[in-house]
């Protein structure tokens, strides 16, 4: 399994923008076979949006990319986000 992991810090009033966009993602996810699942998760303490997707291989989610990148493409995440997102690949060790 191959996990991508995003994490991302809303400017304040532009969480509901963010969120949305994380939901289009997931659900462009979801259109792949090879999409296991895909999630946001809100941290209240730290203030950020973490947004967890499952593939079964890294290969099929390099594959998928830039199908879901159309999803997301016009959303300007330099007006939404305080800081650039982090994102992490892993796999289960």
């Amino acid at each position: 399994m191959f996990f991508h992991i995003s994490i991302h810090t809303p400017k304040p009033g532009k969480e509901d923008l963010l969120i949305e966009s994380m939901h289009r993602f997931g659900e462009a996810c979801m259109q792949h076979d090879a999409s296991r699942g895909a999630n946001v998760l809100h941290d209240k303490k730290k203030g950020v949006l973490i947004g967890v997707a499952v593939w079964d291989s890294e290969d099929e989610w390099e594959e998928a990319i830039p199908k879901l990148q159309k999803s997301i493409a016009n959303d300007p995440f330099d007006e939404w986000e305080e800081e650039p997102q982090q994102v992490y690949h892993a796999e289960v060790v």
